[in-house]
């Protein structure tokens, strides 16, 4: 069995004891995270939260003009997904500055939503015992 890249593991600690020491910080940027988009006729604006939550809901007066409220409903819902969406990118952009690279990797790996750090395996990670 071939051995662990030791220096592999000690980068990974370091970098991971500098993410635990800017853990502060790093709450602050999360919270701060505003996804928002405009519908594309720009009567419809949505702000959300980190976590999708609906903070700010501008409706410009002229979409009153066409009292549809099937197609109004529609555009604020696909505008609010488009600001759910860019909440979202800038979650992982903000991950994948804080994680270390071999993380990164395995949240690319897993799929939407990353990895679930609680449940990652030794095996994934490499063998870390001495043979």
């Amino acid at each position: 069995m071939d051995r662990p890249d030791w220096s592999v593991v000690r980068s990974m600690i370091g970098d991971l004891q500098r993410a635990r020491q800017n853990l502060g910080e790093t709450q602050r940027r999360i919270l701060e995270i505003r996804g928002t988009a405009s519908s594309k006729d720009r009567l419809i604006k949505v702000v959300v939260g980190p976590r999708g939550q609906l903070i700010d809901l501008e409706l410009d007066p002229r979409v009153f003009r066409n009292p549809d409220s099937k197609t109004l409903a529609a555009a604020i819902m696909e505008t609010v997904r488009e600001a759910v969406e860019d909440s979202q990118r800038q979650s992982r952009d903000l991950r994948d500055e804080l994680l270390p690279k071999d993380l990164r990797t395995l949240a690319e790996t897993r799929g939407p939503g990353g990895p679930d750090l609680l449940t990652i395996q030794d095996s994934e990670l490499g063998d870390k015992k001495d043979a």
